[in-house]
């Protein structure tokens, strides 16, 4: 009797790992999916077309369909950078500005803030998926810990992550799923935490309409006189680096600072109380 049992239990343990490991891939799969995606995009190069220097020299023609096509034009911008955030495409800053530029700060700003937030949200719930539990399941103590306290203050420290551009966008959308960051917390951080850097710089880009058109106006120039080889005689350059200002990033840091004091106040009424 014992052996025909053994035998017939076999079986249901075999299909018990088959399950686990489908499971497993499962898992993994949304995230392999933006990978991919992601690697198509940079191999066709369609990231270069959501350039300054490609939106610059487009500048009238997307203004035109702009003025005749509006509903339309802001909703494949939003689409577009929906997918930029999702595919942690290195493009966002060019497309913000690229928001201000061509629709104005009052229109891009919270379209640009809903679309950055739906991206980050994909990304959140595809890593979630699959690094989340992974790490559920082998998480070690110090990172254990780090996750308890990261969920005791996740909004204020969201904040802070968001607020302050030291941190890179896409390492906040990973960080925040490894830690186990609850959903509504996650996407109420990022969409209040995103709204003074994107407003900033979508009411720089209003301002580089007479700024693009002056280097296109000097490119064409340049192009008419140099026809051999192009890219090198005549470089299209619209610099950004002077659009994120000392004293603007320091205002970034302070409102993080100030989205840290709920934290500090918590700690301290604890230490208090223990004492």
């Amino acid at each position: 009797m014992s052996g025909p049992q053994q035998k017939q239990e076999e079986p249901s343990g075999v299909c018990a790992c088959s399950a686990t490991s489908k499971r497993g891939s499962c898992n993994w799969l949304p995230l392999a999916t933006l990978v991919a995606i992601g690697c198509v995009v940079f191999a066709m190069g369609w990231h270069d077309h959501l350039t300054i220097k490609s939106i610059g020299l487009n500048y009238q023609l997307l203004r035109g369909f702009i003025a005749t096509h509006l509903p339309v034009a802001i909703a494949l911008y939003f689409v577009a950078y929906v997918a930029v955030v999702a595919l942690s495409l290195p493009c966002a800053l060019a497309l913000t500005l690229a928001g201000g530029l061509l629709f104005g700060w009052k229109i891009a700003a919270p379209v640009t803030v809903l679309a950055a937030t739906s991206g980050a949200t994909i990304i959140f719930l595809v890593a979630r998926s699959s690094l989340g539990t992974v790490m559920a399941s082998r998480v070690g103590p110090w990172l254990a810990r780090l996750r308890e306290g990261f969920s005791e203050n996740a909004l204020s420290y969201l904040l802070f992550l968001r607020l302050v551009p030291a941190f890179p966008f896409v390492i906040v959308n990973l960080a925040a799923a490894v830690l186990g960051v609850p959903l509504r917390t996650y996407v109420l951080g990022t969409f209040l935490g995103i709204i003074p850097g994107t407003t900033a710089i979508t009411v720089a880009g209003a301002g580089l309409g007479s700024v693009i058109k002056a280097q296109n106006r000097s490119h064409h120039a340049c192009l008419a006189t140099q026809p051999v080889n192009p890219d090198v005689a005549c470089p299209y350059r619209i610099d950004t680096s002077a659009l994120l200002t000392k004293e603007l990033i320091l205002a970034f840091v302070l409102l993080g600072i100030v989205a840290l004091i709920p934290v500090v106040l918590k700690k301290w009424r604890a230490r208090d109380a223990a004492a």
